[in-house]
């Protein structure tokens, strides 16, 4: 019987092929290094270049230090961060990018701080790599989660953190599909800390972050912490209420004071405040509509992921649909274990 870990570590994977074979030799040396049992869980996230085949290759290589998930298509980074937590055995289970940019080395100091009896351990990048807009929007990002959830981290954008069990398990519990899981996390963690780590620029590839997918990240991110954008939507809209109201007075004062030849001159002016009127509405309709269609679709309850091959893991142990409602018959025949 193999012997359960003590730390698992967690890595999405995307498009990673140039960086593989160092990431996992690394993470072996960094395991080893901890001096405890430990595993690392691969999750291939409908990677359309060989990054799928390595893992497969590494798990059969390595076996009983390297597990792989292959997700039948991809969903996403923290959707495939949710299936490495499902099927993560450690105590201690230490997220980590594929990118190489926050080195592998780093993995026996987070173990060590979950040792100390942390629950969550949250990293600050030092000496970022990134370029200046990616600093400046995370600074403004980090800032929103610091005032909206009172949890003084610094850096939310470093998937390099390490959880204890309790932290994981409470996480699994939860079904809302637009998770941003370090703030998840913080929600059920009573002792958190951060430690500095180092920031290496990327080797090789090219960021899986387009800008759109920064603005659905950041989306996640504010309709997961707060409801306070469709409370602003009331304030705003009192302001412009009033203020309408208040230009409506006016313009009548003017035509009664100077004639009606006066209100005739200010037609433009009163087109300009009309299309900001409508201007406002359309974005309230925006808000409103990006929260109805997160409603929408945790209520229709679709899993988050499904695995479609596990290498590495026996079968009975697999948690491989993205949902606490979903048995695993329902995968069928597409289900493979090697």
């Amino acid at each position: 019987m193999s012997v359960s870990p003590t730390i698992s570590v967690v890595i999405p994977v995307y498009n990673e092929a140039e960086n593989l074979d160092e990431l996992i030799q690394r993470c072996l040396e960094a395991g080893q290094a901890t001096g405890e049992p430990f595993e690392v869980i691969l999750i291939d996230d409908g990677s359309t270049d060989r990054s799928a085949e390595m893992i497969i290759a590494a798990a059969g290589e390595h076996a009983g230090k390297v597990v792989g998930l292959i997700l039948n298509r991809n969903y996403g980074q923290h959707a495939a961060v949710m299936a490495g937590l499902a099927n993560a055995r450690g105590e201690f289970i230490i997220t980590l990018d594929a990118d190489l940019q926050n080195p592998p080395e780093e993995i026996p100091r987070v173990a060590a701080k979950l040792a100390e009896g942390f629950d969550v351990v949250g990293t600050v990048r030092i000496h970022r790599r990134d370029t200046w807009f990616r600093r400046f929007a995370s600074a403004l990002i980090n800032r929103a989660v610091q005032y909206h959830t009172g949890v003084m981290m610094h850096d939310y954008g470093c998937m390099l953190r390490g959880y204890r069990r309790s932290v994981v398990d409470a996480m699994r519990q939860c079904h809302e599909h637009s998770t941003f899981i370090p703030i998840l996390a913080n929600g059920f963690a009573r002792n958190t800390t951060e430690i500095d780590v180092r920031h290496a620029r990327r080797m090789a590839g090219e960021s899986k972050y387009s800008i759109w997918r920064l603005i659905n990240l950041n989306f996640d991110l504010l309709t997961s912490i707060t409801t306070l954008p469709l409370r602003l939507l009331s304030f705003v809209g009192a302001i412009i209420s009033a203020l309408g109201f208040g230009f409506g007075l006016f313009l009548l004062l003017m035509r009664l004071l100077y004639g009606p030849e006066w209100a005739v001159g200010g037609v433009f002016t009163l087109f300009a405040v009309l299309f900001f009127f409508v201007g406002a509405q359309f974005v309230g309709m925006g808000l409103l509509g990006e929260y109805i269609g997160r409603i929408y679709g945790d209520v229709r309850a679709r899993p988050r992921y499904f695995i479609q091959q596990v290498v590495g893991r026996d079968p009975s142990e697999v948690a491989a649909v993205g949902g606490e409602n979903h048995e695993l018959p329902v995968c069928g025949k597409q289900f493979k274990v090697n």
